[in-house]
């Protein structure tokens, strides 16, 4: 609904900083490819090693894809709409994962099957066995991002599913299709536009992914832009590489809004108030638990269970237990002035986009969003350069690294909280300003309150996502600034077992901690009643 009252100036000011911010990794990357020039820009882009690494990067996010799929769909359809004992926890614990950072999740695959000194490998050592297959690779990237990514194409189906009209699969019915028909010719159909943007966010994510093709070995554009930025002082190569990741991404992210442009989202009817009818498993509950248990093993259980075997087994060693505190604080205190910053600077993007939508609204909607298809390792290159050469004074300190995650994280916070505010009247709003309140008290008293659920689960997923990150973290935080991300790196790097697995414990509590909020916000928003406001007025 487009307003008649003409936007507030101090969030067109907000705004607008945020799309001039949020557009500075692009203009480095310009400045770079135009410093290069035409002749060496072009050698630089056709040699084979480079073409190389694009056809692995383009071919991991297709496989990462296709295996996500394979296993949210069937992981939805279980939770969502049958009779599967104990749905409700395999809800929660299918979505976990997520709060598992790639690369812990790596370093537990690694500590697991690697070739020597792994878990397996041990168990294996009497038998004679001292030296296990590769698992480094194509093999293990792929694995690894897979069962840490793909809860984001899951909750994406779980919401498709969940807006399915429920009299569309009777009328199927009652023209003879069986259920194992009715789903593949009803359902399954329904749910593409979920099931490819989905799919898209996890390709996304898998081109975004710094630690596991690192720790694997793999030549992806993430680490070879790390590896060409630490071992030359020539960026020049880094930046090709990196413009031509940006290309991919952005195709991808121009893929994913033909795909969300041209679906079509239909509100459920009066009919469709009823639940949907919940698919009776009868025997085969027993091999849907099986693969909801493999898949929950492998995303929660196996990182879990092999940190605390290396802590345990580096204990009983004389290991020596980090002192920890120092990086749980840095990685808490840095995360949480990146949410409170995001989502700070989020609310004006997402009130002008909702409430006051017009071509420049739109244009600065757009732009935050930049910053969400791009790597934190192009990000980290970018502030890196701007702090070195026109603000020294910021480089290597908190506040470019908080702003560096608020570049990379604002459009989590801005879909959060555009989603809860599209389902506030905004005739309350304008109930507030008759009653003489101006634009700030009306965003203060009636608003903020409104949204509320909204800000603060687009807060806890900014945190969550924020101490996670790894690159953007290793260029830019301050000298002596440790956080878990980098002592599980540095830990996992060095093939030091034990001191990962301490980092590795820590983060996998924090993350998961949050990962329950969110889940927890995400309940409450679904069976809140909108509240009422109280408007005070003077006599």
């Amino acid at each position: 609904m487009k307003s008649s009252v003409r936007p507030p100036l101090f969030l067109i000011l907000a705004a607008a900083v945020v799309a001039v911010a949020i557009t500075l990794p692009l203009v480095y990357l310009v400045i770079r490819a135009v410093g290069i020039g035409g002749d060496e820009f072009w050698e630089l882009i056709s040699r084979p090693r480079n073409i190389t690494i694009f056809f692995n990067s383009a071919a991991m996010a297709a496989t990462v894809t296709l295996f996500s799929t394979l296993i949210a769909v069937p992981l939805a359809f279980l939770t969502v709409r049958t009779d599967l004992p104990g749905r409700n926890f395999w809800l929660i614990a299918t979505t976990l994962p997520l709060a598992v950072p790639s690369y812990v999740g790596s370093f537990a695959l690694i500590a697991t099957l690697a070739p020597r000194g792994s878990f397996l490998q041990l168990l294996l050592a009497p038998l004679g066995v001292e030296e296990l297959p590769s698992i480094y690779g194509f093999p293990g990237t792929v694995l690894a991002i897979t069962l840490f990514t793909y809860p984001y194409l899951l909750l994406s189906v779980r919401s498709g599913l969940q807006g399915i009209d429920p009299s569309i699969e009777e009328a199927a019915r009652s023209l003879g299709y069986t259920s194992r028909e009715s789903f593949f010719k009803v359902v399954l159909p329904q749910l593409k536009p979920s099931m490819i943007a989905g799919g898209l966010l996890v390709a996304l994510y898998s081109l975004r992914d710094f630690g596991t093709p690192s720790l694997m070995r793999f030549d992806a554009f993430t680490r070879a832009i790390f590896i060409q930025y630490k071992a030359s002082f020539n960026r020049n190569t880094a930046a090709v590489l990196a413009l031509m990741l940006v290309a991919l991404v952005l195709l991808i992210l121009w893929l994913e809004y033909r795909v969300r442009s041209r679906a079509a989202y239909y509100s459920r009817g009066s009919a469709s108030l009823r639940p949907p009818k919940i698919v009776k498993l009868g025997i085969w509950k027993w091999p849907a638990m099986a693969f909801c248990l493999l898949i929950t093993s492998f995303g929660v259980v196996l990182p879990v269970g092999i940190t605390l075997f290396w802590l345990i087994r580096g204990l009983n060693t004389g290991y020596n237990f980090p002192n920890l505190l120092p990086s749980i604080l840095n990685s808490v205190s840095a995360a949480g002035l990146a949410a409170i910053a995001t989502t700070i600077f989020a609310l004006p993007v997402a009130i002008l986009s909702v409430r006051f939508p017009t071509r420049t609204t739109a244009i600065i909607e757009r732009c935050s969003y930049v910053g969400f298809g791009l790597p934190g390792i192009v990000v980290a290159l970018s502030l890196v350069f701007f702090g070195a050469n026109y603000l020294p004074f910021l480089y290597q300190t908190l506040p470019m690294l908080v702003f560096a995650y608020l570049v990379l994280f604002l459009p989590q916070s801005v879909g959060t909280v555009r989603t809860c505010l599209l389902q506030v009247n905004p005739q309350l709003e304008e109930s507030a300003r008759s009653l003489g309140r101006n634009s700030w008290q009306t965003l203060k008293e009636v608003t903020l309150p409104l949204v509320r659920p909204g800000v603060l689960s687009g807060a806890v997923l900014v945190f969550l996502t924020a101490i996670k990150e790894l690159p953007a973290t290793m260029l830019l935080a301050p000298i002596g600034f440790s956080t878990l991300a980098t002592q599980i790196w540095q830990a996992t790097e060095n093939v030091d077992f034990a001191d990962a697995a301490a980092s590795s414990l820590a983060m996998l509590l924090v993350s998961m901690g949050s990962t329950l909020l969110v889940l927890s916000q995400e309940n409450i928003k679904k069976e809140q009643v909108t509240p009422p406001v109280e408007i005070k007025t003077k006599l």
